[in-house]
């Protein structure tokens, strides 16, 4: 059948899915495929087209794409995907959803969710929170982690063929929307960085960093599924697309919700997916610090790639209203790309305090504020500890973990770690006690070695406060208990040389009292 015409009739007709009187089926449609969600499914039905990255030109082609975008998305998603849907020829101009008769499309077949569990609808409505956002990035780590290493993709090649097409793109788009010279800045600095980077992109790739991701992670592809953040409509036409370093599958996630004026989030993503077990890296500081130096170009890049999108699809739109929307919208990805390839020199902020104090959720609240987006990594003693175990954030070390020994092993990890991050051009919060005089000490000495600025912060709240705050906390990574905070209580902590922050009242108080002095000293 060459006219997909009758097939689409066929599916937009409530009947065809035997909804009740009454009932409609709601259709999307995008530049490649038509949707209709029709009671508890959804069927996606590929246009008969042909690009240079795609080929669903012929109803083999079609067939093909379905059972991969199937066999692909239940790595994520399995129980969305349920299989492919034959539409059928049964005579007398009568079609089916897998009649008997000869197919004359193919389908895939989906289990439909609520609109409103889309993230970007959560985003919409600030329904996304930390807990949800942390458990997202999780989800991402395992499924990078489980990912086909695809080393023949990937590297420095591939990351300038990226580069090279964006910037086609622009030329082709070049006029009120994209001026020349601004184009040309974009791309300059996008082949400048990349020539800095281009062993570090080949290592990652020989290092088994480029693997089979999603390839189009963002908001969009994101649902909550049964209470989980879930990854659907992965990449399946395109291999190029989707077997790319897993720091640049992450990045659109992290530039989408950037864009979206949500950088708090983003940095809480960075952060916890950092902070997994790093089974993924074969040798060098764990959580993959080396990688964030290629965070500005791969933001750039994601947000490159969404402008010149966008202003195709503008230029497409008969609606004027609406193409100029996402027109302008197009200029604000553009700028945002120019943007993210001007990070910010680094900076060290160390945090410290006891217990219940409140310092790690100050340290992951200045982060979104320090130096390059979406901001600073938090080298966090009780994540670090639970990496160097080889355990979940979450699970209870043994009490042996927390001997001055293991103590101060874990203290020189984050001081490796917060080292990497900086030489990457990161900035860093140093999350830790740091009760002790000479671990304080160390922390400036490694400003000092590093040559950024450094400013420590000593949180402190009374012991009431403290104990009612680890009494009460769920779902955190420290172990610090009661016990914990009432043994710190005696300790001879020393002189606090770092400036003292009263954490006892209301924690947005707390926060706007910590940026005041970090902006203050000229960190962010």
């Amino acid at each position: 059948m060459n006219n997909q015409q009758p097939v689409i009739d066929f599916l937009a007709d409530p009947e065809t899915h035997g909804l009740a009187s009454g009932e409609t089926v709601a259709r999307q449609e995008t530049h490649v495929s038509h949707i209709f969600l029709a009671g508890d499914r959804v069927y996606k039905l590929k246009k008969q087209v042909r690009f240079p990255y795609l080929d669903f030109s012929t109803l083999e082609d079609r067939r093909r794409a379905c059972e991969t975008e199937i066999a692909i998305n239940r790595r994520t998603a399995p129980d969305i995907y349920l299989g492919t849907m034959a539409v059928t020829d049964e005579g007398a101009g009568r079609l089916a959803l897998g009649g008997e008769g000869e197919p004359v499309e193919w389908l895939v077949e989906m289990r439909r969710f609520a609109d409103g569990d889309l993230f970007t609808h959560l985003a919409d409505a600030g329904a996304l929170n930390r807990r949800l956002m942390e458990g997202l990035a999780e989800s991402i780590h395992a499924f990078h982690d489980g990912a086909e290493v695809t080393p023949e993709f990937g590297g420095a090649a591939g990351t300038l063929t990226i580069i090279d097409n964006n910037d086609a793109s622009f030329r082709a788009a070049e006029g009120d929307l994209f001026a020349a010279s601004d184009i040309d800045e974009l791309t300059d600095r996008s082949r400048a960085l990349h020539a800095r980077l281009a062993d570090h992109l080949d290592a990652r790739r020989a290092g088994g960093r480029v693997r089979h991701c999603h390839g189009d992670l963002h908001l969009g592809n994101i649902c909550l599924y049964e209470g989980q953040a879930t990854l659907f409509d992965a990449i399946e036409f395109n291999e190029t697309f989707s077997r790319i370093d897993v720091l640049y599958d992450l990045a659109f996630l992290l530039m989408d919700l950037d864009l979206r004026g949500h950088r708090r989030l983003a940095s809480f993503v960075l952060n916890r997916y950092l902070d997994c077990v790093p089974t993924m890296e074969k040798a060098g500081p764990p959580g993959d610090m080396a990688g964030l130096a290629l965070m500005p170009l791969f933001l750039s890049m994601r947000a490159a790639v969404r402008a010149h999108v966008g202003a195709s699809q503008a230029a497409a739109l008969t609606d004027r209203t609406e193409a100029h929307r996402r027109a302008a919208r197009a200029r604000d990805y553009f700028f945002r790309a120019i943007d993210y390839l001007r990070p910010p020199p680094p900076v060290l902020v160390a945090v410290g305090g006891l217990s219940g104090s409140g310092k790690s959720r100050l340290a992951r609240e200045i982060a979104p504020h320090l130096g390059a987006a979406p901001g600073a990594r938090v080298v966090r003693t009780d994540a670090q500890r639970k990496r160097l175990a080889g355990i979940g954030l979450l699970d209870r070390l043994p009490p042996e973990s927390y001997t001055p020994e293991a103590s101060a092993k874990t203290y020189a990890a984050c001081h490796d770690e917060a080292r990497a991050a900086l030489t990457a051009g990161q900035s860093v919060v140093f999350d830790a006690v740091s009760a002790r005089p000479d671990e304080r000490a160390g922390i400036e000495a490694l400003a000092h070695e590093m040559n950024v600025p450094f400013l420590g912060l000593w949180v402190d709240a009374p012991l009431a406060v403290r104990l009612e705050r680890v009494e009460t906390r769920k779902n955190n990574v420290s172990d610090a208990g009661a016990d914990v905070a009432r043994r710190q209580e005696e300790m001879d902590i020393g002189e606090i040389g770092w400036t003292v922050i009263d954490s006892s009242g209301a924690r947005k108080n707390t926060v706007a009292g910590a940026l005041a002095m970090i902006r203050d000293q000229g960190l962010a």
